[in-house]
């Protein structure tokens, strides 16, 4: 029985559940903390929801922080690599530790505590307290459940729908374990986004700190985009219900139907929250007078409209810091590929292979000069100033200096790893307030921008990639106007599926329209750096032709560039092509001309080959010892509850093959 408790994690909480949010109160020792205590005022209701929140932010640690969530993608890159692209590598674990294991319930068995208690108390009108406010904490309630089951779809697909606590009984809890087909998973994450939303406010105590109604929106929106587009691309493969060799078994879903209602659902949240106007001004400058680029790295962004939610750190009262915009000044061990790069378009809105602009990539600056503001305004420029210290009499950099050589020869931690440097977050103040490598800049979460693009892709979505409605015209312009680029129609005349190395071309190995992969590409550079890629490749079902991808950066031997990295002392040349002791850069003769991070040593690489797909990647394996624990029959893992996700073995250490 306490094994299943401990694995299944469905178990009613108790005082060990409550303990998670001793640090909010200060009234009473632990030991009188309960149920009968707790959870009967507005004070309680905010501290237990505040401290099961879990967003992508910048940690409290030395790294680039948010600015890396995009790593391991045909976007960016770090000196190492993720095992998703090397069939083989990434294996079935037999058990995996509580707090990093995918398939946990902690945070949803405490969510459905806390609605299992408040919301009786609060229908009989027992909570003390502002009811606006004692709504809103619900509603943020609510949302977190749907936000912690949204994660499980995405990794596993398939999941067990819990709506309560359970009791303590093995066979109970083992039947509770089944997985439910992933678009029942994804209607009772809307049924929850809906219900947070009907409770939630936009002007709470804590501001944008906390979730707000509008952040509900852009959630509700993302969720029902991702479920209709990972039933469209991935329908007649055993990924989706119904489909042949789904181990779910027999299904009647009308997946038509479904898709119909995540696209309304999509568009409906996100012209709610679009219609509101909330985009930053682009004023086309690098700086921090430019509000569209100030969002992303300001100390407080409550005044900014389009920054739904953001997280705040805090110097002078609790010292709550992070690294990430210290690390953006030397590369912070991430880099832009050459293949994201070129997918930005010049700023005549045609893309490079088509407009007259373009100037090539022998030198950083060509890449850089006559390309749209985004490019611009995000990427590093050589030689440019990193913070607002000034200069002397002779024009020098009295601050940091972003070098006219990218820092490509480091340690892993600092170095920028394809030449291609991450501006965005960048601050002014850099340095100046903590420090050493410490920063208090703000973190931004959720962002308004990507309601417009949810609607648009929707809208394509519903004509099969034939066209859009006059809304997301109307949205598609705001964005292209901000991003300084002509009408969209521009480009898709200019586009040439067959000369774009993005692999969001593809849905399951073909082409998708010409002005569907528009449309994805804009979304892939309006939202650079802030880890939507990776769930964008995986719900469009992008990856089926990655065979032997080469992840490049910078143009390095045809270039000035190869004569930069000289020793200040001796003037011996830094670079080491591979093949040489010491290598620390790819080889011309074996490579070419551009870097390529991951042909600089050939010894244990499974990547010198480039990147391979396979598609049991898709999802995620089910560590073996949640089998074990819901089997009939633990010698036999098939009489389990539960199904292994399609590819995957029922074993451990087990990996699937190519």
């Amino acid at each position: 029985m306490k094994t299943v408790h401990k694995h299944i994690l469905l178990l009613a909480v108790g005082l060990a559940g409550l303990t998670a949010c001793n640090d909010f109160l200060d009234r009473e020792p632990l030991d009188k903390v309960t149920p009968n205590n707790f959870l009967w005022t507005e004070d309680d209701l905010a501290s237990y929801a505040v401290k099961q929140y879990d967003f992508p932010t910048h940690p409290e640690k030395y790294n680039i922080g948010r600015w890396a969530d995009d790593n391991h993608t045909d976007n960016q890159v770090t000196s190492g690599y993720d095992n998703r692209w090397v069939p083989g590598q990434w294996r079935v674990s037999e058990s995996i530790k509580e707090d990093d294991d995918p398939w946990n319930f902690k945070k949803i068995r405490a969510a459905n505590y806390f609605l299992d208690i408040v919301m009786p108390r609060y229908n009989a009108g027992e909570i003390t307290g502002a009811d606006a406010n004692i709504k809103h904490y619900i509603g943020e309630v609510y949302f977190l459940r749907g936000w912690n089951y949204f994660s499980k779809l995405q990794k596993f697909g398939d999941f067990p729908i819990v709506k309560g606590v359970l009791p303590d009984e093995k066979e109970l809890l083992i039947e509770a374990s089944k997985r439910q087909p992933r678009h029942q998973v994804a209607r009772f994450i809307i049924s929850d986004l809906d219900s947070a939303i009907m409770f939630l406010s936009n002007q709470i105590p804590g501001g944008k700190n906390r979730i707000t109604r509008n952040t509900a929106l852009l959630v509700k929106s993302r969720v029902a985009l991702f479920e209709a587009s990972w039933l469209t691309y991935h329908k007649g493969t055993n990924r989706v219900p119904g489909g042949p060799g789904w181990p779910g078994g027999t299904s009647d879903i009308n997946i038509d139907q479904e898709i119909t209602y995540f696209l309304t659902e999509c568009k409906k949240a996100a012209s709610e929250l679009a219609d509101q106007g909330l985009l930053a001004e682009n004023t086309g400058t690098r700086g921090m007078d430019n509000p569209y680029f100030a969002q992303f790295s300001l100390e407080n962004m409550e005044g900014c409209p389009e920054i739904l939610m953001w997280r705040q750190y805090n110097k002078d009262e609790y010292n709550i810091a992070h690294g990430a915009t210290s690390y953006i000044t030397t590369g912070g061990n991430t880099g832009f590929t050459r293949q994201f790069v070129e997918t930005f378009l010049c700023n005549d809105g045609k893309p490079v292979y088509a407009s007259p602009a373009y100037r090539g990539d022998n030198s950083i600056d060509n890449v850089r000069t006559d390309r749209e503001s985004r490019l611009d305004i995000f990427m590093m420029k050589p030689g440019e100033a990193l913070d607002n210290r000034g200069v002397d009499a002779d024009g020098k950099n009295l601050g940091n200096t972003w070098g006219i050589a990218p820092l490509i020869v480091d340690i892993d931690e600092v170095k920028c790893v394809t030449g291609y440097g991450l501006r965005k977050g960048l601050a002014a103040d850099t340095y100046h307030k903590g420090g050493d490598q410490t920063s208090f800049e703000g973190c931004p979460v959720f962002r308004a921008a990507e309601a417009y693009l949810n609607y648009i892709e929707a809208s394509c979505m519903e004509t099969g990639g034939a066209g859009i409605d006059g809304k997301a015209q109307v949205y598609w312009k705001a964005i292209r106007d901000r991003a300084k680029l002509p009408d969209y129609s521009v480009t898709v005349a200019a586009t040439d599926l067959s000369k774009e190395s993005d692999w969001g071309v593809y849905s399951g190995g073909q082409p998708v329209s010409p002005l569907l992969y528009c449309i994805r590409r804009e979304r892939r550079c309006e939202m650079v750096e802030e880890g939507l890629r990776m769930m964008d490749l995986l719900r469009w079902r992008a990856l089926d032709q990655v065979r032997n991808y080469q992840v490049e950066g910078v143009n390095l031997w045809e270039s000035a560039l190869k004569d930069s990295y000289k020793d200040k002392t001796t003037g011996k040349n830094l670079l080491i092509e591979q093949g040489n002791d010491g290598a620390n850069v790819s080889s011309y003769a074996e490579s070419g001309k551009y870097l390529r991070p991951y042909q600089i040593v050939k010894k244990n690489n499974f990547v010198w080959d480039g990147y391979n797909w396979c598609d049991a990647h898709y999802l995620t394996p089910i560590a073996i010892n949640h089998f074990r624990i819901t089997a009939s029959n633990a010698d036999d893992l098939t009489t389990s509850t539960l199904y292994q996700n399609p590819g995957w073995p029922l074993e451990a250490n087990g990996a699937i093959g190519y």
